[in-house]
């Protein structure tokens, strides 16, 4: 139980921890687990199907290995509510608590996951990269805090050999070599 417990809240870290850009396509029911995945996205786009659930508390059990990355992208007191009644959540519900970034129809939702991959890959793929770890370095610190760390990394990445590039192109208007 325990083993098994760990083993599901490592694959969750695991997700969270990954360097590049996560993104969740939702297009049926996202139900605890899946509604957990979700969460832990970095940009999730559904379709106004979708619907999503943390049905856990029904079943006697918790969503207690998703329950950080929920409380961090939709707050405690709309977690509160969705954990302990369970209750089902439409796709525009889901948007309006910032479970969801992107809202589209169904026959769009191929599409706009592509648009949001496609302005990903064109940024700097190391930019991008240092982009997600600030935000998870600056989200629960205070702002006199961070501030110096935020003045290093944009100098760090500045001089990069990619940074170089990114300002050469715009300065040269034409698209970056990455």
């Amino acid at each position: 139980n325990i083993a098994d417990s760990k083993a599901l809240a490592g694959m969750f870290r695991a997700l969270y921890d990954l360097e590049m850009p996560l993104v969740a396509r939702v297009q049926g029911a996202a139900i605890g687990g899946g509604a957990g995945l979700v969460a832990v996205a970095d940009i999730a786009v559904a379709s106004t199907e979708a619907s999503f659930a943390f049905t856990e508390t029904r079943l006697g059990i918790l969503p207690a290995v998703v329950s950080p990355y929920v409380v961090r992208k939709i707050g405690a007191a709309r977690a509160t509510a969705l954990f302990v009644t369970g209750s089902r959540i439409d796709a525009k519900r889901a948007h309006e608590i910032g479970l969801v970034e992107r809202l589209v129809e169904p026959s769009d939702l191929d599409a706009a996951v592509g648009r949001v991959l496609d302005a990903i890959v064109s940024g700097g793929p190391k930019a991008v990269n240092a982009a997600k770890r600030l935000v998870r370095e600056v989200e629960a610190r205070p702002i006199d805090e961070v501030a110096e760390l935020t003045v290093k990394r944009i100098a760090e990445i500045r001089v990069s050999r990619e940074g170089q590039e990114g300002l050469r192109a715009f300065l040269e208007r034409r698209d970056p070599r990455w």
